[in-house]
């Protein structure tokens, strides 16, 4: 799907009267736009809002760059302690129900639901061959957007099916986490069913993504068991590690065998901080920049979410992941005659996974457009979700996790040496701390810390009972008639 761009604005536009010369005769002026009621009578039509719901993907880079600051992995960076102060707040663990950052990832989540939920609304208005394939799309986006705003936000509005359209904010309510699982799980169960194991088009949802995410589902909700069986569906093929961990990031790596769902991005159309979520390009790239840069390899960025010491040294002695996924900015300037500003709670690293790289086009705003594709779910990561799911599952099978675990392990460090051989307790252990290893950056340490218990005595600022969470938008419960109660230990 990359460099596929379609703007899907369905308003609806009435025809109007435009009375002369005050008589009774008036012109009748056609609507200029589609009318929402109206569309869907064509296969073509089915694929154009297909691709307006995926659209919405790229402006999944706030989640994980602003997951990713909300962890122990990273600090907020920026300029100053004033630049962006949403980001800032979330950092400290100081965040309000008035908060753009938690506005924007509420508002452009729920705008990805509403395009899907708008192919499904009509999903029975126009017969053509293969539209169960286009239905099957629909569905996975919507349960990745759900699952997006239920890690975030806890319970949420459920609309299933329909549009939720102005007005409705007045009578629908929160639905309980429980049963928008339920429906992600509905919705991936069909999606896996139904979708082919691969697909002619990079970027396209494949059998093994919505296994995968359903995987990702049940391990949120400690259904272990059922974790494992979709994960271990997805090990069986197509996909593999490739052997050389420092490409993955790179453009080469992009949409590789390890690539299970990724996020497409491009540089070929410009982008203004006026509508961050209208880029094509990975926005948090640029942010994730270093400041004034001037180099080989990189260009210049903001200087945000910058990766802590204690980050860097968690890194054994041999694990050849470290400098690929952390940059060390200031042993690689001494090195290679660079130069560069110090930002705001400046570490000496950068995240080197998602930062800008020269050769980019960058049409606009070069800190806006850059084409670094955001790998969602990769083969690594569900092997070690796969090992945690059969090591913490009720009838554990130990051995397996041990050797999903130590796939990731053998590539790291290049031989058997460092294997595992723990059970129980201590392999958890060491699963959880491979999963911050290899996927440092990424934007799921956050996440894994607050669904394995372990937020609070990992995370500076964290308040257990409260934190757990993020709060729902002060203006959406305002919107909603001051129905709906703020997530605890919140208040507007």
């Amino acid at each position: 799907m990359k460099k596929t761009k379609l703007y899907l604005g369905f308003i609806t536009i009435l025809a109007s009267a435009v009375f002369v010369a005050c008589g009774d005769d008036f012109v009748e002026v056609d609507p200029i736009n589609e009318n929402s009621e109206d569309f869907f009578n064509s296969e073509e039509d089915y694929q154009e809002a297909l691709v307006g719901a995926y659209d919405l993907l790229q402006a999944t880079y706030l989640n994980v760059m602003v997951g990713e600051i909300a962890s122990d992995n990273t600090l907020a960076g920026g300029e100053s302690a004033t630049d962006t102060p949403g980001i800032q707040q979330i950092d400290n663990m100081t965040h309000t129900p008035v908060n753009q950052q938690l506005r924007d990832i509420w508002g452009w989540m729920f705008a990805g639901v509403n395009r899907a939920n708008y192919i499904l609304e009509f999903q029975d208005k126009t017969d053509f061959s293969g539209k169960d394939q286009v239905i099957a799309q629909a569905r996975f986006l919507r349960a990745y957007f759900y699952f997006e705003l239920v890690k975030w936000f806890g319970d949420v509005p459920l609309a299933v099916d329909q549009r939720l359209l102005f007005g409705d904010q007045f009578n629908i309510e929160r639905t309980p986490k429980a049963e928008v699982y339920a429906q992600i799980e509905q919705d991936l169960i069909f999606a896996a069913e139904t979708l082919p194991a691969t697909q002619a088009q990079q970027g396209r949802i494949t059998s093994g993504a919505a296994r995968a995410l359903l995987g990702k589902a049940y391990l949120y909700q400690d259904k272990f068991t059922e974790a494992a069986d979709a994960l271990d569906q997805v090990i069986a093929g197509p996909y593999d590690l490739v052997d050389d961990y420092s490409i993955i990031f790179e453009q080469e790596g992009e949409n590789s065998i390890e690539s299970v769902f990724e996020v497409q991005y491009t540089d070929k159309e410009g982008a203004g901080f006026g509508c961050l979520q209208c880029s094509e390009g990975n926005v948090a790239v640029g942010f994730n920049g270093i400041r004034n840069y001037s180099g080989p390899l990189f260009d210049s960025g903001f200087s945000f979410n910058v990766p802590v010491q204690a980050a860097y040294d968690a890194f054994e002695p041999g694990d050849s992941r470290r400098d690929i996924a952390i940059l060390n900015i200031e042993e690689f300037a001494a090195a290679n005659g660079a130069t560069y500003n110090e930002g705001f709670e400046h570490t000496g690293f950068y995240n080197r996974k998602y930062i800008a790289r020269k050769g980019d086009a960058n049409l606009g705003d070069a800190n806006l457009t850059n084409p670094n594709n955001y790998r969602s779910i990769r083969f690594a990561d569900v092997l070690l979700m796969a090992a945690e799911a059969h090591n913490r599952k009720a009838n554990p099978n130990d051995g397996l996790a041990q050797q999903y675990l130590n796939r990731v392990r053998r590539r790291a460090f290049g031989d058997t040496d460092h294997d595992i051989t723990a059970s129980g307790a201590a392999l958890t252990d060491f699963i959880y701390a491979e999963r911050r290893l290899e996927l440092v950056g990424e934007g799921h340490r956050f996440f894994d810390l607050v669904r394995t218990g372990r937020a609070a005595q990992n995370i500076d600022g964290f308040t257990s009972n409260k934190n757990e969470v993020f709060p729902i938008p002060a203006i959406e419960i305002e919107l909603a008639g001051n129905r709906w109660e703020q997530n605890q230990g919140y208040t507007n």
